[in-house]
């Protein structure tokens, strides 16, 4: 049988769907990974967390690198939690309630988280402020590494879960042998819908994860300058 008899019969433009909708599954992964290595940086450099860069697995499958990511995303999470739980011990709960205070200025909200740096950790570098009220201060990081992890926890979960990521850039006949050799060729259909489902929600999230990374990156940046 010829592997377009597998792929929707009597509709060939299925078989380059397929490679399109993996490589678009793996160019989000490739994204996520540079950008929770960027919110690792911020941490390490300004709240001198101790947190290990992340690397995709070349050779491994989609959920061994899904994994990869969530585990880098409990390891922030747990960062921004103990910081937080830091700072609540030490500073006065008028002063802790400014970094919280939705009404304060940002410029003013920077201010005081700097100050609170100092407090916890002896010294701040001079963006740590902003890092803080980025990160701490505001639940857009936290909720979106939540829901990140949430989806990537699905996709690993999922059949496509077992489909190595190697197969990116080679031919599509050996990306459509792979990809058939991962799942049963008769829940084939099951795949594809897969993909469709899971890209949808996952780039999505991953877009507006990034753009959240890129505005406390940009923040960094112009205070550096």
């Amino acid at each position: 049988m010829k592997l377009s008899d597998l792929l929707y019969p009597n509709n060939p433009k299925r078989r380059q769907d397929v490679i399109d909708l993996h490589q678009q599954l793996l160019a989000c992964m490739q994204l996520n990974f540079k950008a929770t290595n960027e919110l690792i940086g911020a941490l390490n450099a300004h709240l001198e967390a101790k947190i290990i860069h992340i690397k995709m697995k070349e050779g491994g499958t989609i959920k061994e690198n899904c994994d990869i990511i969530i585990q880098a995303m409990c390891d922030i999470q747990q960062t921004l939690v103990n910081f937080d739980k830091e700072i609540k011990e030490k500073l006065e709960p008028v002063m802790y309630q400014k970094l919280y205070d939705i009404k304060q200025p940002e410029l003013e909200k920077i201010a005081t988280a700097h100050k609170i740096v100092s407090i916890v950790l002896g010294e701040a570098t001079a963006t740590a402020g902003a890092v803080v009220v980025k990160l701490i201060g505001s639940n857009i990081i936290k909720v979106m590494v939540n829901k990140l992890a949430a989806l990537l926890s699905q996709i690993g979960l999922s059949i496509l879960g077992g489909i190595g990521i190697s197969v990116l850039g080679l031919g599509i006949e050996i990306i459509l042998h792979a990809i058939l050799g991962a799942v049963e060729r008769d829940h084939l259909l099951a795949c594809i819908q897969s993909y469709e489902q899971h890209l949808a929600e996952f780039k999505d999230a991953s877009e507006t994860y990034q753009c959240a990374i890129n505005e406390v990156s940009a923040l960094v940046k112009d205070k550096v300058e």
